[in-house]
């Protein structure tokens, strides 16, 4: 069933999952303004104590160093394949800066900071592929790489990871594929690693991915399938398609407890970004962590990770575009992948392509359920009219899935219930101690000329709030 025909359907039958959609919106009122394209702000009433609810999931700290130490052995697999990552030694991470100049210029809108500093985790210039999905996504197919070397006996103990860059072994791997479903970044970062290693790399795309992603992949080698549907079309018809080959591998954005893992690294890392600062997360000074959210994989990653190490006092939330607030939907209601946009109405068309996904991921949704502090939506002009500001008083240039969590801080105060749980909590002290940190997820692999046109179209947007 086409999108078009679904969104129909939903009209003709009113119905979700046997409700009427005004019984929906009697038991949980924000529905209506979620289907107005309103923005809002859902605060999780479902929280447990961090350590039960982390203990429920099953899923370890063990695990996340795990990954880590993965992520280290193919550093010099990187250096030989990227010769951007030799700076770093092969390191795959972004740095975390400080936006005062931005912040001082929120003070003019309805969106200003309430307390505390304002800062940017850039993973918009991460190494490889500029987005988020430079670390889940390339994570889980080196998994998977390793994995096919060792069983044909490739790898040996001892071995340097450099040895993944020769063409012995990229003759190996080019018997085998890679295939993903993808918006657009998670599709770049798995289509260039999986190429660079050796792989056939087929990504499966929805319409809402931007065209200079699909050719950069082309580029690169990686074959490119369109489809005139949604993230969750693409998905399906990819993993379909994978199902016909044994020898293909199918990265699953929605299950995957290996990318899920990849993503929870950033956690390790931040905090010895933190550590550095001098800044620990307490109860003198909380943090405060906002992620762009499409199925889910990525910002639910990060913010397990965070709260494995930070425990009570980080508190993370979701940002989705207004058209496509798959995630807000299926927690709010507990209904998770139950339930998609188009059910309510919505189109799930934003600018925002890599957040354009209409169904949540059952699994982030039941791994968080207890975790994560709410989720808030974003229009398409908000985040553009942010994408303006940052490129003029930060001179940085980032997509506009990026900006979807700068607003985030506002509403800690925007919303008085909140605002006043968190007075009992801390002291005004602690929150002008505190930082907000909104995850850019991507933004330096975009071509000047799309850049350049988002940021007028931003500025004119901007001048209109002054």
């Amino acid at each position: 069933m086409s999108e078009k025909t679904q969104l129909q359907a939903a009209s003709d039958v009113n119905q979700v999952l046997g409700k009427a959609l005004e019984t929906w919106e009697t038991e949980y009122p924000k529905i209506r303004s979620i289907r107005s394209y309103e923005e809002v702000f859902w605060s999780n009433q479902n929280l447990k104590p961090v350590e039960d609810a982390i203990l429920e999931t099953g899923i370890t700290l063990e695990q996340i160093q795990s990954a880590e130490h993965r992520l280290k052995r193919f550093a010099p697999f990187f250096m030989e394949a990227f010769p951007e990552t030799r700076s770093t030694q092969g390191l795959l991470e972004s740095k975390i800066r400080r936006v005062e100049s931005f912040q001082a210029e929120l003070e003019k809108t309805p969106f200003a900071v309430p307390f505390g500093r304002l800062m940017l985790k850039l993973d918009s210039h991460l190494p490889i592929s500029g987005s988020i999905k430079a670390r889940g996504g390339i994570y889980e197919v080196l998994q998977h790489a390793e994995q096919l070397a060792v069983e044909a006996g490739l790898l040996t103990p001892g071995m340097s990871y450099a040895a993944f860059a020769e063409p012995r072994f990229k003759k190996f791997f080019s018997d085998y594929s890679v295939a993903v479903g993808s918006t657009g970044n998670l599709g770049l970062s798995i289509g260039i690693i999986s190429a660079a290693l050796g792989f056939k790399a087929q990504v499966h795309m929805s319409s809402d991915a931007k065209a200079w992603k699909k050719a950069l992949l082309r580029q690169k080698g990686v074959e490119v399938f369109e489809y005139d549907s949604d993230y969750s079309v693409a998905v399906e018809q990819g993993r379909k398609e994978a199902e016909k080959d044994p020898k293909t591998y199918f990265v699953d954005d929605e299950n995957s407890l290996n990318l899920f893992l990849g993503y929870a690294v950033a956690a390790l890392r931040l905090k010895g970004q933190l550590d550095h600062l001098g800044y620990t997360p307490s109860e003198a000074s909380p943090l405060f962590v906002y992620l762009p959210c499409g199925v889910g994989g990525g910002p639910g990653g990060v913010a397990f990770g965070l709260k494995m190490l930070f425990g009570e006092h980080v508190h993370c939330y979701f940002a989705e575009p207004t058209h496509s607030p798959c995630m807000l939907l299926g927690m709010m209601t507990d209904q998770h992948d139950a339930v998609s946009v188009q059910d309510f109405g919505l189109d799930n068309r934003t600018i925002a392509d890599g957040l354009a996904v209409g169904r949540p991921s059952l699994f982030v949704g039941k791994v968080l359920r207890h975790l994560l502090d709410g989720v808030f939506s974003v229009t398409d002009e908000h985040m553009l009219s942010d994408l303006a500001m940052m490129a003029d008083f930060e001179s940085l240039r980032l997509e506009p899935s990026a900006l979807a969590g700068i607003s985030g801080p506002s509403w800690l105060k925007r919303d008085t219930a909140v605002y006043k749980a968190l007075l009992k909590r801390y002291t005004p002290e602690a929150l002008n101690q505190s930082i907000h940190l909104s995850w850019a997820t991507g933004g330096s692999m975009v071509p000047e000329e799309v850049m350049e046109k988002d940021i007028e179209h931003g500025r004119k947007l901007y001048k209109k709030t002054l």
